[in-house]
């Protein structure tokens, strides 16, 4: 059997550094089982889903490299709920119910304070069909709930947790429909996995409870409609949370827009996500391949799963000292070579720096003041630069042996002649991109300050 996956995000908004996360994850446990990635659209909520959104979800994943084998979107799969709807009412699986929310929160709190779990008490499956028409007459309009069979439990082995068991009688029957006839999320995302043959379903752990009652719901629909169908496996993978280990606000709103205003690296936050979590170290790793080859649920841990700046800003800085010239091209300022982007590479952080770097190279550059001794020093390197094979090997060696200096003496005033700074890209690669007539004309200036 193919393994199919699926990301099912909702268009409502961007997405954010936990959604990637998933995203990723679901890619690479279709790649590593040559499989199928699949991007689901969850439109089905008219007043808050967004065309741009919609754009901008499928910009993102291209971004990152993670493209779908194919798409679907829920608005334009509306006849198929009501078919599957109208099969699990025909057996008995979905029930009208007609309370408010208000009544509904006055429930859960008397419930709540005799210590007991607010889970719904079926109160309108006790309702007569005279007690329904009385009700609709009056013109309340019912919600339809899923009606969970409390005979069995509902256990299943999760490929993160382990073994997993629920009592249904301990949960509500699921709202799957409301009053105006729009979809909730349960129904709609169990017929979905079922049409498009979805194999595995990996998700947050948050979704837990919402798996014991989709199994239900996949059994009864299986059982009324999709007879040939298998259900699909399912793993929780923790959450993300702030490196200060507390649920953070800021993860729910970083997403791919700002990672690329940050000019992070799409391999940086996809090295970074894929084995957050995981008993696997984090590596800067560029090639997927790798990433994909290593991907193991069972690596997966229990414990939160923590999103460091720092760190991604540390394998971002990896990613790009890695970086072939080919990739980095269209980026870099006008005039660096191949040779230039190997010299100033090991200096950056992002790509984008590159350009600050090239000044040295290009110049102006601004000179310190130097003293006396340091200026006939510069003269004397002035006038023995040559344009050999290796420049600078051949002016330090040359000036050691005529001046006896050495160290941080005999390079740093060379470095702040021809730089203006302390530090920097290997002198050895830089003065041939500076040239000749250039870096004399520097070593002069110097002098001569």
């Amino acid at each position: 059997m193919t393994t199919i996956t699926r990301f099912a995000p909702s268009p409502t908004g961007r997405l954010h550094v936990g959604n990637i996360r998933t995203a990723l994850h679901n890619w690479l446990l279709a790649r590593k089982a040559d499989g199928k990635f699949m991007l689901r659209i969850d439109d089905t909520d008219a007043e808050r889903s967004r065309e741009e959104y919609v754009e901008a979800i499928r910009a993102d994943l291209a971004w990152l490299g993670l493209a779908p084998d194919g798409e679907e979107r829920q608005s334009q799969r509306l006849e198929k709920y009501e078919a599957a709807f109208e099969a699990l009412k025909a057996a008995g699986r979905v029930y009208p119910a007609y309370e408010t929310a208000q009544e509904l929160e006055l429930k859960r709190k008397i419930q709540l304070g005799r210590g007991l779990p607010p889970i719904y008490d079926r109160a309108s499956l006790r309702l007569s069909e005279g007690d329904r028409a009385a009700k609709e007459a009056e013109g309340t309009a019912p919600h339809w709930r899923f009606k969970l069979d409390h005979e069995e439990p509902i256990r299943w082995e999760d490929g993160v947790r382990g073994q997993q068991k629920f009592d249904p009688a301990q949960l509500s029957d699921p709202v799957i429909r409301r009053a105006d006839g729009s979809w909730l999320y349960m129904l709609p995302s169990a017929v979905d996995d079922l049409d498009m043959g979805v194999t595995d379903v990996l998700r947050g752990e948050d979704h837990v409870s919402n798996t014991a009652v989709q199994i239900q719901m996949f059994t009864a629909l299986i059982a009324a409609a999709y007879r040939a169908q298998q259900i699909p496996r399912f793993a929780h993978e923790a959450l993300l949370v702030g490196k200060e280990g507390k649920l953070s606000k800021r993860l729910g709103s970083l997403g791919c827009d700002a990672f690329r205003e940050r000019d992070i690296e799409p391999e940086a936050l996809v090295a970074l996500l894929a084995r957050l979590g995981t008993s696997q170290p984090v590596e800067p790793i560029a090639h997927r391949a790798k990433l994909v080859e290593t991907f193991d649920l069972s690596t997966f841990g229990r414990a939160p799963a923590k999103f460091d700046d720092t760190e991604l800003d540390r394998i971002n800085a990896a990613i790009v000292h890695q970086m072939e010239f080919d990739h980095a091209r269209a980026r870099l300022p006008d005039g660096m070579d191949e040779a230039g982007w190997h010299a100033v590479r090991p200096n950056l952080t992002h790509v984008s720096e590159a350009a600050e770097w090239w000044k040295l190279v290009i110049g102006p550059i601004a000179q310190p003041e130097f003293g006396e001794e340091d200026k006939r020093f510069l003269a004397a390197a002035a006038a023995a630069l040559s344009c050999g094979e290796t420049p600078w090997q051949d002016l330090t060696a040359s000036l050691k042996e005529s001046t006896g200096r050495k160290g941080k003496e005999l390079f740093l005033p060379l470095r702040q002649a021809l730089t203006g700074m302390d530090h920097g890209p290997d002198m050895k690669e830089l003065l041939p991109l500076i040239g000749e007539a250039e870096a004399r004309a520097r070593l002069e200036r110097a002098a001569a300050s």
